[in-house]
């Protein structure tokens, strides 16, 4: 994408109410909405994030697919998820926000027990040892769900990654997390929500071209004094 595409999109971007862009500052010193969500959205029905959100795919789809629930996708890249803002404002979807922030700040965004569900699709699986301080379900990232997430709260992970897969099963099994379901290939294997199956990223279908099997968790994350 050129700069002068992405700059088009970050002036759109600002005149989206669904888009909130506030700066690290902002975030660390008290953000309006933590806690507050419901004055936002205008109701305080539960909330649904999509962490990494990409252009907003699952952010629209399981919008459109639950309107008595609040999504909003997190990810830093504006010019990204300027699709998925566009689309909620064309199909007024009011029950639609994007954030533009690190998901490292998440429980500086969100207070305790504020957050129904996380999704986290197609993520970086960060190979790298060096990178595993920014691997999305690394013991830090639980602990930071764990927090904002209501009691039996969900996290769903989607990923075309065996690697990520299997350390994220690897991990919470060894914490003592609850599994609540795994699919290692969910369209070869059946079983898996509608979802996983029916709402498809811009990546995913490139992998799916590709035949890479797209792997599937959903768990619960249990107290810390289990």
């Amino acid at each position: 994408m050129g700069s002068k595409n992405k700059l088009k999109r970050f002036r759109e971007n600002e005149t989206f109410s669904n888009v909130v862009q506030p700066t690290r500052d902002e975030v660390l010193q008290g953000f309006k909405f933590k806690g507050d969500w419901a004055s936002f959205f205008g109701n305080t029905n539960p909330i649904v994030l999509e962490l990494g959100c990409g252009k907003g795919e699952y952010t629209i789809g399981l919008a459109e697919r639950n309107p008595d629930k609040n999504y909003i996708g997190v990810d830093i890249k504006g010019a990204r998820f300027w699709r998925g803002a566009k689309v909620a404002v064309e199909k007024q979807l009011s029950n639609v926000a994007f954030l533009r922030t690190q998901i490292e700040l998440v429980d500086h965004l969100f207070t305790e027990n504020e957050v129904e569900e996380i999704w986290i699709t197609f993520p970086d699986p960060q190979i790298k040892y060096k990178r595993t301080k920014h691997r999305l379900t690394n013991p830090v990232f639980l602990e930071k769900y764990r927090h904002i997430l209501k009691k039996g709260g969900t996290v769903n992970l989607k990923t075309d990654s065996e690697f990520m897969h299997g350390y994220t099963l690897g991990l919470l099994q060894g914490l003592g997390h609850e599994i609540l379901y795994a699919n290692h290939d969910v369209y070869k294997n059946s079983g898996s929500p509608a979802e996983v199956l029916e709402i498809q990223t811009f990546y995913e279908n490139q992998y799916l071209e590709k035949g890479k099997p797209i792997t599937y968790i959903q768990f619960k994350l249990g107290s810390t004094d289990q």
